[in-house]
């Protein structure tokens, strides 16, 4: 879809009813992570947000396949070489060592005892966005990790939502939101913008992402 095309509601429904099989698909496979995943699984999918983030989801996905033989074990040089085709590779490298060393450290690596300890889902995602030694993951990467893993009610806020919305008049700003407060306030605006619609948040967030790429993925 062109960026100089205005997008309508109908516009966005009419798409809806083309992917909703589709995006109802995506967020069930989301939703049986959560149920049968071990805290291996968990860690990759917090890996993929830290290469997905300033990247892309296929790059992110990519970059899974190919750590998984060191993902528990290497270093970060080895990271680094199997992530040479991912940018910042090096850099990545590092986050997701120091991640997994602060996670084996503090808590066993025990991913799933830890996402489900917390009280309520902003709790869960906070601990996510601004614990310094969870490495490379921000708001709109912790909200992207939960949502895979199977929470719901999380906008994943990245440049192709966010410009659709602005583009609609329902952000000012056409920037992607950083911090806290500016992140809740486009997430409400997100959240606001479903209702209106009549759509769940979690299908739009898909819809969303697929109009401007294409693509359902994650």
């Amino acid at each position: 879809m062109s960026p100089d095309v205005p997008i309508t509601v109908p516009d966005l429904l009419a798409q809806y009813e083309s992917r909703k099989a589709l995006i109802r698909s995506r967020l069930a496979e989301f939703r049986l992570v959560r149920e049968t995943a071990d805290s291996l699984r968990l860690f990759e999918e917090l890996v993929f947000c830290i290469l997905a983030a300033g990247s892309s989801a296929r790059m992110g996905i990519a970059g899974v396949e190919a750590l998984r033989p060191c993902l528990l074990s290497g270093g970060a040089e080895e990271m680094a070489a199997c992530l040479k085709h991912v940018r910042f590779h090096t850099a990545r490298a590092g986050y997701i060592l120091h991640t997994r060393s602060y996670l084996e450290d503090a808590f066993d690596f025990d991913l799933c005892n830890l996402i489900e300890s917390f009280p309520d889902p902003q709790a869960r995602r906070d601990f996510l966005a601004s614990t310094k030694d969870i490495k490379g993951i921000g708001y709109k990467e912790a909200s992207h990790f939960l949502r895979n893993v199977g929470y719901t009610g999380y906008g994943i806020l990245d440049k192709h939502i966010v410009s659709i919305l602005h583009r609609m008049g329902w952000l000012a700003d056409a920037s992607p939101p950083s911090g806290r407060s500016r992140y809740l306030l486009a997430e409400s605006a997100l959240k606001d913008f479903s209702d209106r619609i009549g759509l769940p948040m979690d299908e739009v967030d898909l819809l969303l992402w697929s109009a401007k790429t294409g693509e359902v993925l994650k």
